[in-house]
């Protein structure tokens, strides 16, 4: 048996939550399909969300889930593994629990995962005083001493980045030879008072579970209060290359290639999110399921009028 709705939404959430709940709004038979797997699960607030500022994506997520239930919105706790488009042009979406569903349009919202640079210790403090966006964490550790772990010369645009949080930064090069670093950043990082330390990165010091300082692999240690880092980013974009959509390689993995709306080169497959773009953060998201949300619903208004008049 499979069950059918007018919308699959595949991820959870702030895009999926919010194009749920305009949906459902919407009067539209909704399921959202949530594997539990948020990417800002680790941060214990979230910043720079106006009247959300400061509270938890734990909190945020179990609010967004109140508030769809209420129009009637299903959400299961599973993971969607598979994805096929029928003659029809509607969607078939497996579940790793064995359930199918049928949807008339989809909308995929899964996000992306970060691949922490593999020092003991940095996954243990991520999203504590291990840490990679300034904007979601600067203010609060503002004026604290800095340190940005390198995985490549790219780093040097984060140490310069939180350089406006910190006048105290160091950008430790461990896996990057200095030789590697152009002389413009050279020159940018003295302008701004970064110190460069090269060096294999060996681990953390922690006292009284705070990060105290950084250790290299020839034993130094340099005081630091908080850590910088830059995962590697994976998009969870495996259900849209199954359906052929096209993808955009970027310096930061590849992402679905949307219009304004949401909209994927699959006719009715919309993405919003980290399924996107790198950079989209938690207000970004919500932006952009609300908007897909709305499309959504007036192409099926449009969709089944004209059904009626062919008829």
């Amino acid at each position: 048996m499979t069950d059918s709705y007018e919308v699959v939404v595949v991820g959870g959430g702030a895009a999926g939550l919010s194009a749920a709940l305009i949906l459902g709004r919407a009067r539209r038979s909704v399921l959202v399909i949530d594997a539990g797997e948020p990417r800002n699960a680790p941060a214990a607030h979230m910043q720079g969300y106006l009247t959300r500022d400061g509270m938890s994506p734990a909190e945020f997520l179990s609010v967004g889930r109140e508030e769809i239930a209420r129009y009637g919105v299903e959400l299961v706790r599973d993971r969607a593994v598979d994805v096929a488009r029928d003659a029809g042009g509607e969607f078939d979406v497996t579940l790793e629990g064995g359930r199918a569903v049928h949807g008339r349009r989809l909308f995929v919202a899964t996000g992306l995962a970060d691949e922490l640079p593999k020092v003991p210790g940095v996954a243990e403090r991520f999203g504590r005083d291990v840490l990679h966006c300034p904007y979601c964490h600067g203010w609060e550790v503002r004026d604290q001493a800095f340190g940005v772990l390198a995985s490549t010369p790219m780093a040097v645009h984060q140490a310069l980045m939180v350089s406006q949080w910190s006048k105290d930064v160091t950008l430790f090069l461990h896996t990057v030879a200095e030789e590697d670093l152009a002389d413009e950043d050279l020159r940018r990082l003295a302008a701004a008072g970064v110190a460069v330390v090269p060096g294999e990165v060996a681990g953390l010091d922690v006292v009284d579970d705070r990060l105290t300082g950084v250790r290299l692999a020839d034993g130094t240690a340099h005081e630091r209060s908080v850590l910088f880092v830059a995962p590697r980013p994976v998009p969870r974009t495996g259900l849209l290359e199954r359906l052929g959509a096209e993808l955009q390689e970027t310096p930061f993995g590849s992402y679905a290639v949307v219009d304004a709306t949401g909209l994927t080169s699959v006719p009715g497959v919309w993405a919003a999110g980290n399924a996107t773009g790198f950079g989209e953060q938690v207000v970004n998201a919500a932006s952009g399921g609300y908007r897909a949300g709305a499309t959504i619903n007036g192409e099926l208004i449009f969709a089944d009028l004209d059904a009626t008049v062919r008829v």
